[in-house]
């Protein structure tokens, strides 16, 4: 009797486990267009400076801005270059021009390249946004981690909205009043 119980349990666990696997590759296959959080792409020319790419980020509320040559993609300027490349380095906002702050060149995919793919580039690139371009290298959005997690939420709302508090955040770590 109790064998029949285990051997119940054990194929139980065992479908559930295939049909968790089932369901996260659908997940993680479903192309970066499915996200439904992804905006139109925020683009510069070249010549721009980087007071109005900053300005832009700020105005758009983006952590990104993808900069353009002839309608094509030739660079990215991040919130990271801001950063890296300008914070402590007393450069002049309205005479600097981005392209000499910004990566060019960079890693990019398509709206029909996999959440999957987009995760490993940003994983094993360390990257918060990739721009996302045609056939002809015309921009066409920028996949942000946020929209990836956006999405991840989206799908368990239960599991990641409703947790309960958390007893190590709630506990004083100091002794209040006399």
């Amino acid at each position: 009797m109790n064998e029949d119980i285990i051997r119940d349990e054990e194929a139980i666990a065992r479908e559930r486990a295939l049909q968790a696997e089932e369901f996260s590759y659908e997940i993680l296959n479903r192309p970066i267009r499915a996200l439904p959080t992804l905006k139109p792409p925020i683009t510069l020319p070249l010549q721009a400076t980087l007071r109005e790419a900053v300005e832009k980020m700020n105005r758009d509320g983006v952590g990104c801005v993808l900069v353009v040559d002839a309608g094509r993609l030739v660079g990215v300027f991040t919130e990271r270059d801001v950063l890296t490349r300008v914070a402590t380095k007393g450069l002049d906002p309205d005479r600097t021009r981005i392209d000499t702050l910004m990566t060019f060149d960079p890693e990019c995919l398509t709206l029909d390249d996999t959440t999957a793919y987009a995760l490993n580039k940003m994983s094993v690139g360390g990257f918060r946004h990739i721009p996302l371009i045609d056939e002809q290298g015309r921009p066409t959005g920028v996949v942000a981690m946020r929209n990836i997690v956006d999405y991840l939420v989206d799908l368990f709302p239960e599991k990641v909205l409703n947790l309960p508090p958390s007893p190590a955040l709630g506990i004083a770590r100091a002794r209040e009043g006399a």
